[in-house]
């Protein structure tokens, strides 16, 4: 476990300026200087005091999207729309396609404009309702987490942290079983899936920092997996079960090998299943 100021330190340091501003004046500290001036002042404050301030900051986040860009409720419409998902292109390689199939392949501008009419704006469409709908229905879920009593989001963007949960820091990291992991081994050993997971990042994704993966996997029908990520009652109710019965222990540590170099890693995994 973190230890007790360098966990209250990481979530002072989670906080914009304005924000941490706004806790020293109402702790009573002086709210003068930089970021990190104000943090070493409030290093020994009640860490439950902390702890509400930025749960009650996250809130107010949650409340201004959902009335400046969407409700939940019509965010969960608007993802229920969507039919199928088909990427039709790998993650980050887009542009590589359009060079590779496209660009150097047509000399002809009238062949290239038809290649791109009759082929290329299908493949990007799809593409791209793929990458909106991962987008907002981890939107969701990273909202059902976060907002959850036992836990703690950050307020910024920070490399590696998005809440702190059990006196650990954790990366958030929504995803499917992978097609070829078996399901029953995943339900019996997730500690084993953990080890997978970790092992089998992109270099350009690398990291070992500690995780809660939320892993999605429909039994019947892995290709479908995508559908339960819109299904605000079933995640509602698997995350809140998880998170009020949970806790991090010695049993969540992850060794794993990474390019020839050996990391330790705490993880917690929740599979939700239907």
């Amino acid at each position: 476990m973190v230890q007790q100021p360098e966990l209250v330190n990481q979530k002072l340091n989670s906080m914009p300026v304005k924000d941490i501003r706004e806790l020293a004046r109402l702790s009573g500290v002086s709210n003068s200087g930089k970021h990190g001036d104000i943090a070493v002042r409030l290093i020994n404050q009640d860490v439950s005091q902390i702890d509400a301030f930025i749960k009650g900051k996250y809130q107010e986040k949650v409340v201004e999207r959902q009335a400046k860009i969407i409700s939940d409720s019509d965010l969960i419409t608007e993802l229920g729309k969507v039919e199928s998902i088909e990427w039709g292109v790998v993650q980050g390689q887009l542009d590589g396609k359009i060079q590779r199939e496209y660009v150097r392949r047509y000399t002809k501008l009238n062949d290239l404009l038809k290649g791109v009419k009759n082929q290329l704006h299908s493949e990007i469409t799809k593409y791209t309702v793929a990458a909106w709908y991962n987008h907002w229905s981890t939107v969701l879920i990273e909202d059902q987490i976060s907002r959850h009593p036992n836990v703690v989001p950050t307020l910024k963007n920070i490399k590696g942290v998005d809440i702190f949960f059990s006196g650990y820091p954790f990366d958030l990291k929504i995803t499917y079983l992978p097609r070829d992991y078996d399901l029953a081994d995943a339900m019996d050993n997730p500690q084993n899936l953990a080890r997978w997971l970790y092992e089998k990042q992109g270099p350009q994704r690398f990291g070992a920092e500690n995780r809660l993966y939320v892993v999605v996997a429909d039994t019947t029908d892995i290709t479908q997996s995508w559908k339960i990520k819109r299904d605000i009652s079933l995640l509602s109710q698997r995350i809140g079960s998880f998170l009020n019965s949970t806790t991090v222990n010695e049993n969540d540590y992850i060794s794993f090998v990474y390019g020839g170099r050996s990391y330790v890693s705490t993880c917690k995994i929740l599979l939700i299943t239907k």
